[in-house]
């Protein structure tokens, strides 16, 4: 199938590991010009230096922290410097911290909400005018399958998450007449470092090793197995791409059959 992705631009936000990467890393193979982004320098130079092995295409980098408004304006109006536009956002952010209702203040509930539902509002607020000018544009949100059914101990994912099912839910009847299509990811257990971060506390709480609460958790999978960074970007690109040229609304889980809600 051909995606017609070739030398469009995308940014992917929270790219330098995990799922932000893998998503990176396909749309590289596609062609397209590629910006990734986070926090850490030495983690994007590394990220970017592994892309460009695999692909022969090297993405550009910058250094962004999606809680400050200031760092996105940078990201957007610097990517449009480079590549002339933005056709494709891929919005992502890592994980709050877990836990329960009873051990959060206001300020810890103020800052998930900055970085997993507002950073999303404000990147897709500066690529907007890009998109509309050029006459469409695709954005695709991760999120988590806690926008399908809650996830024990994450109560502030399962808030701000499902925040994001609501926007693109709105933002798909705003944007459709400009052909920008939004649509919504949320993966289950695939295999990155925030998910083998919470099989740990998982297991810890039930007293368990690492190996045996993760055991547990792949036979509650239909598939019986985590799925991989590449089987979840591969969902990414499809939707972001211009193959895609009418699902948009839509919240998915890429989760191997996991989630229990229809």
């Amino acid at each position: 199938m051909e995606l017609g992705l070739k030398d469009k631009s995308v940014i992917v936000l929270a790219s330098s590991k995990g799922l932000g990467k893998a998503s990176a890393l396909e749309f590289s193979k596609e062609g397209a010009n590629v910006m990734i982004a986070s926090r850490n320098l030495e983690e994007l130079l590394v990220a970017a230096s592994e892309i460009e092995k695999e692909t022969g295409k090297k993405p550009n980098i910058r250094v962004c922290d999606v809680t400050k408004p200031e760092d996105i304006k940078s990201l957007v109006k610097e990517t449009v410097e480079l590549h002339g536009s933005v056709d494709v956002l891929v919005n992502n952010a890592g994980g709050p911290p877990a836990g329960g209702f009873d051990i959060f203040e206001d300020e810890m509930w103020q800052y998930a909400f900055e970085l997993n539902l507002l950073s999303f509002v404000r990147a897709i607020r500066e690529v907007l005018p890009y998109m509309r000018k050029q006459g469409g544009g695709r954005i695709v949100n991760i999120a988590s399958s806690s926008i399908k059914e809650p996830v024990d101990g994450l109560i502030l994912s399962n808030t701000f998450r499902t925040g994001i099912v609501g926007l693109s839910k709105s933002l798909a009847k705003e944007l459709g007449s400009d052909q920008i299509l939004i649509n919504t990811v949320g993966p289950g257990r695939i295999g990155t470092e925030r998910v083998a971060e919470l099989d740990q506390i998982r297991a810890e709480k039930l007293n368990l090793s690492y190996e045996e609460g993760k055991k547990q958790m792949e036979q509650a999978i239909p598939i019986g197995r985590y799925g991989t960074p590449t089987e979840f970007a591969k969902m990414i690109v499809f939707l972001g791409s211009f193959a895609n040229t009418y699902v948009t609304g839509q919240a998915l889980v890429v989760d191997g059959g996991a989630t229990k809600s229809l």
